[in-house]
């Protein structure tokens, strides 16, 4: 009864905030975007309304509202005709009918294959990509002049440099933390869902102790067993210790430039070296522009989507305001002189989509526990992994009955 009553106001007050929105109305575009997006999308909707007399109106939220305010709003009549959002959005909204296809005809093949990947749930594309992020390799330039491109060549850095006395080391990356460990696990065939034929997720073909998994986790493994990392570490800490110059290199993403710039750290920014031959495959994260199936402008939207979103010129603007690496080819290609962009950029083109199923929150829990039961050395990685796998499936199907 007290979850019911909880479930009601909660609804109750998404339904609020709603309502204070402006609703989509023909012949008027309404876009919902967070701050950062909103003013580019001004300047954007008066070109729009200058050439087809039809105005724009830009509602700024909360980046983590939009989601679940179009959900309340939408079937409400009060959502907007667009969204700016990330992919890993798309399962909740493309399975409960909120947003609509996407035909970016010729364009399309412009855009970073991933980025598209990411915005395409079985063979049907749901959005226009504007920028992607994953994590790569930060390397500082006076411990490491030259960043490793195998695994052999950071253990022979990590030996180099590590001196747990000191409280140096050669290698950092967050831990337990599966979203920065995925890159090790997923070299040599690591993976979280399997796909079903017509391209979705499988979620209960789940990846994460196959052979290619077990590897990544035993390298990461060996160099704590040679005390060439500590067992535990989580993020603050680790960028911390690379500011002060007592870590060589570490794994994280774009998000740590500014701290890094403004520490004024001597740093190369580069894809994670290979193992056993094979590139890591990173999480990526797409962000990009959504239409709402509640919209009554849907023709107008793709218009201006694809007449003004997606161009050269917008997608530099969105980039100026938020250095993320381009989803779009030609604006990628105009910021690539920037190397922590063409490494992120570089990064990403070899990663895959973070799954977008609602069946991912069951992962995240079991998965951290088993990196942190072989760190630890409680467990060894394949009877961690083991458990780990057949905990999310149990989960999984707990959730569906």
């Amino acid at each position: 009864m007290k979850r019911s009553l909880a479930i009601t106001i909660c609804v109750a007050m998404l339904l609020a905030l709603a309502t204070c929105a402006s609703a989509s109305q023909e012949g008027k575009l309404l876009i919902w975007a967070d701050g950062t997006r909103a003013p580019v999308l001004e300047e954007l909707g008066k070109k729009f309304t200058a050439k087809y007399k039809v105005p724009v109106e830009i509602q700024e939220l909360g980046f983590g509202d939009i989601r679940d305010q179009l959900g309340v709003a939408g079937p409400a009549g009060k959502g907007p005709d667009i969204i700016v959002g990330a992919h890993d959005w798309l399962g909740e909204l493309v399975t409960n009918g909120l947003i609509e296809p996407i035909d970016l005809q010729e364009k399309q093949k412009d855009f970073i294959n991933v980025s598209i990947s990411a915005f395409t749930w079985g063979k049907t594309l749901y959005g226009v990509p504007y920028a992607v992020e994953a994590v790569g390799l930060f390397y500082n330039t006076k411990l490491v002049p030259t960043p490793p491109k195998t695994w052999g060549d950071l253990v022979a850095i990590c030996k180099r440099l590590t001196d747990k006395d000191r409280k140096q080391y050669g290698f950092l990356l967050p831990i337990p933390d599966p979203y920065h460990t995925f890159p090790i696990m997923s070299a040599a065939g690591g993976y979280v869902f399997g796909a079903n034929k017509d391209g979705t997720l499988n979620p209960l073909d789940v990846g994460l102790s196959n052979a290619g998994a077990v590897r990544g986790l035993s390298l990461l493994d060996k160099l704590v067993e040679d005390g060439l990392m500590p067992q535990s570490m989580d993020y603050n800490t680790m960028m911390g210790l690379f500011k002060d110059g007592k870590a060589g290199m570490m794994i994280t993403g774009p998000w740590a430039l500014g701290d890094l710039r403004e520490a004024k750290v001597p740093y190369g920014f580069a894809t994670i070296p290979m193992i056993d031959g094979k590139d890591p495959r990173p999480f990526v994260g797409v962000q990009g522009f959504m239409i709402s199936s509640f919209s009554k402008n849907k023709m107008l939207s793709k218009a201006f989507l694809n007449e003004y979103v997606a161009t050269t010129d917008t997608m530099l603007a969105l980039f100026n305001k938020d250095p993320r690496p381009p989803a779009y080819g030609p604006a990628a290609k105009a910021v690539s002189s920037d190397p922590d962009i063409a490494a992120t950029g570089a990064s990403a083109a070899a990663g895959v989509p973070m799954p977008a199923i609602p069946e991912m929150s069951a992962v995240w829990t079991a998965w951290s526990d088993a990196i942190d039961l072989t760190l630890t050395q409680k467990l060894d990685p394949k009877t961690a992994l083991d458990d780990a796998t057949a905990q999310i499936i149990a989960t999984i199907k707990a959730s569906k009955k």
